[in-house]
């Protein structure tokens, strides 16, 4: 079964401000434009501090930027997570710190709320009077210094002890990553106001629960050293949307309900239907492939683990054309393809020890990521003739001798397939006359992509890697 997947046209729908309430969107911008607050529309411009519309959530909130072309912002400015087990006055204390935040008032040199220029105001005029009706000046004094001090100050010890129960995320990589799962959690939420079951509500609480502990990671890292941690989590929560749609769909049509994900794709649909075939009993080593997938950015070490479960393995080739205007032109496989007997050995089954080597099931490894960790292909000779065996797996494809996902992918995506971990793709744009650069982050959206993918593709089975596989080679003849 070679299963094609057309490219697609985005890695993942966006979250956008007040998606289900757009006409709020509008009021609050219309304000913050006669406030003349808005002074820029890019993010993080040098010597700007745009004002922020802050949307509340069930799990927490999203303060975003306001353009000011009047267009919606591409993304949030900073995203904030509650703690899903909160206790009742850890809630209450969310409640206060999710307050739309106040704007501060310049006074000469220093800036303080207007709350606290409201109460100072106020102070002087009750001291006077209290004065005046006798009152000691010991009494009257301390307390008119008491106030607005108290004013100023306490919101910001409220706020530092509600905030233990929160995660907030200011990074622009990091919230553009929350962001895309903010938007898939919001899905989740969506379909428990449709179909009101225990699955349902589960669904939610444990996308709340990756929520939180994203944005936790985020706190701690950058996007890059958690790469791996991150795109197991996006897998997990692109498959609570699907498992989740599919529950509250009607199912027409058998499995038609499930056709469409949430980014309005087509399901991947080969040219020839799957078809009845004896599954040969995997090699030792291995186990059923567990998601999510995850890409290790980090070089194993000689030596360290066993080889892991399924692992897959993602390479580019050159393109073909199976049907009219459909072009393939990357390859998922099953590790255990590299055991062929019809693939060049022992270089496949090098690579595969060096591919499973300290991975975690369900990982998709990149081709260019092996060469990463062969010192930038200075090692590869070592290993074995990739060319040669990534040419005889392509062809097992070809002639139905495995399953793969085979891949379309744009022009940008395969460049970043193609390149290491921390590679970068510059695209030059001549109507604007610069460069845009893809780098890492996009990478991970790419292989969130293809994990999306395979999640389908594998729904009803694993992908076979072929009859008759070798045995793995001994760890110790790669050297």
């Amino acid at each position: 079964m070679t299963t094609y997947a057309p490219p697609s046209a985005g890695i993942a729908q966006q979250l956008r401000p007040f998606g289900q309430h757009p006409q709020r969107w509008e009021r609050k911008r219309s304000r913050a434009v006669r406030g003349g607050h808005v002074c820029c529309g890019s993010y993080g411009a040098a010597g700007c501090e745009p004002v922020l519309i802050r949307e509340r959530t069930g799990w927490g909130w999203i303060d975003w930027t306001v353009p000011a072309d009047g267009s919606l912002p591409e993304q949030p400015r900073r995203v904030a997570v509650f703690n899903p087990v909160a206790t009742w006055c850890q809630r209450i204390g969310l409640g206060w710190l999710a307050r739309r935040s106040a704007h501060r008032i310049r006074l000469g040199n220093v800036t303080a709320r207007p709350a606290t220029a409201v109460v100072t105001a106020l102070t002087l005029v009750a001291a006077a009077l209290a004065l005046m009706h006798g009152v000691p000046l010991g009494i009257v004094l301390p307390a008119a210094a008491l106030a607005p001090l108290l004013v100023e100050h306490l919101p910001d010890r409220f706020d530092t002890r509600a905030g233990e129960s929160a995660r907030v995320v200011e990074a622009e990589a990091a919230c553009r990553y929350l962001q895309r799962l903010a938007a898939l959690h919001t899905g989740l939420v969506q379909a428990a106001v449709r179909g009101d079951g225990y699955e349902v509500r589960r669904a939610v609480g444990i996308g709340h629960h990756q929520l939180f502990d994203t944005a936790d990671l985020l706190q701690r890292h950058d996007t890059r050293s958690a790469s791996s941690e991150l795109i197991a989590r996006e897998r997990l929560m692109l498959q609570l949307a699907v498992q989740t749609r599919q529950i509250v769909t009607p199912t027409q049509g058998g499995a038609a309900a499930g056709g469409h994900d949430r980014f309005g794709g087509q399901p991947p649909l080969g040219p020839h239907p799957p078809r009845p075939r004896r599954r040969p009993h995997p090699p030792a080593g291995h186990t059923a492939p567990v998601p999510p997938a995850k890409e290790e950015t980090n070089m194993p070490q000689d030596g360290s683990g066993q080889p892991a479960g399924e692992v897959y393995l993602l390479f580019a080739h050159e393109a073909y054309y199976p049907a009219a205007a459909q072009e393939i032109n990357t390859s998922l496989v099953a590790a255990a393809s590299l055991l062929h007997p019809r693939v060049r050995q022992p270089d496949g089954a090098r690579i595969y020890e060096r591919l499973t080597r300290g991975r975690r099931p369900g990982e998709i490894v990149p081709l260019a990521t092996l060469t990463h960790e062969l010192d930038g292909g200075a090692r590869w000779p070592e290993v074995g003739d990739w060319e040669a065996v990534t040419a005889d797996l392509l062809q097992l494809v070809r002639d139905r001798e495995c399953d793969a996902l085979s891949l379309g992918l744009p022009d940008i995506a395969r460049g970043l397939v193609c390149s290491g971990p921390h590679g970068e793709v510059r695209i030059y744009d001549p109507a604007a006359g610069r460069y845009h650069a893809y780098g890492p982050a996009e990478r991970i959206e790419v292989l969130v992509e293809v994990g999306r993918q395979l999640t389908r593709v594998e729904a009803g089975c694993a992908l076979w890697p072929g009859d008759g596989l070798l045995a793995p080679a001994d760890p110790g003849d790669a050297k």
